[in-house]
């Protein structure tokens, strides 16, 4: 897919610091994402890579420097607002509705919006991604299986109908055969023409989909370029693809 890094980017982080009471969590971070790409930040646990997403989506908000969407301080704003704004994130550890059904769950998504037709088209292309969703529309969240429950968190984030997605540790957890799955979906709604912000422990196929990558330590940002650079890189094969 055709990338555009001469233009303004869609998402930009600038200085960016977060605390968290006494603890700094994230020094400084630089990060761009233009429109049409999929960008993966990779990590470590305790990198600060959901730290990253979470002061991206406004649910915490930076001690220094700014958050820029479409060129626009969005980083005063509430999650509420961001939302609105055209950027969604599905959150780390899934966090579905248990005790709705899957169609309730996306309906969840759409909120912000009383476009039925809008509803309507993206409904049909989640459904059309994610066929088991439509076998189990009627179905609790809470009764599904992991990676059935990461289909509706990703599904549910699409509905807000973002111009940004952002993903929070997609494969976690899941089957092997539904992280394949998963990440060839993702791969469609980037296609598609959403842009996506990854944050990805399973380094290996994350770097296979992605344009470019971050890659973060302890709340700095040590390495950064094109996915295909570093997935040959000998220190990130080393430190994440366990060669």
């Amino acid at each position: 897919m055709n990338t555009h890094n001469d233009g303004m980017p869609v998402l930009e982080l600038r200085d960016m610091h977060v605390h968290y009471g006494a603890i700094h969590a994230l020094h400084g971070l630089n990060l761009r994402v233009f429109k049409g790409e999929i960008v993966t930040l990779l990590g470590a646990n305790g990198a600060g890579k959901t730290t990253t997403l979470r002061a991206i989506s406004g649910l915490i908000k930076p001690s220094r420097g700014e958050i820029l969407f479409e060129g626009q301080a969005i980083h005063q704003s509430s999650a509420h607002q961001i939302v609105k704004m055209g950027l969604a994130q599905s959150p780390e550890g899934r966090m579905v509705f248990p005790d709705l059904t899957v169609f309730e769950n996306l309906e969840m998504g759409a909120y912000l919006s009383s476009d039925k037709e809008l509803f309507a088209k993206n409904y049909q292309t989640m459904i059309e991604l994610f066929p088991r969703l439509k076998e189990r529309e009627k179905q609790l969240a809470g009764t599904l299986s992991g990676g059935e429950q990461q289909m509706v968190a990703i599904a549910r984030a699409y509905m807000a109908n973002p111009r940004v997605l952002l993903l929070d540790e997609p494969s976690m957890g899941i089957a092997p055969l539904l992280v394949k799955a998963i990440f060839e979906a993702i791969v469609k709604i980037n296609k598609a023409g959403t842009t996506i912000l990854l944050v990805e422990q399973n380094a290996f196929q994350s770097l296979k989909i992605a344009h470019r990558a971050y890659v973060l330590a302890t709340g700095d940002i040590v390495m950064e370029g094109k996915a295909s650079d570093l997935l040959k890189n000998p220190e990130i094969q080393k430190a994440y693809l366990g060669h």
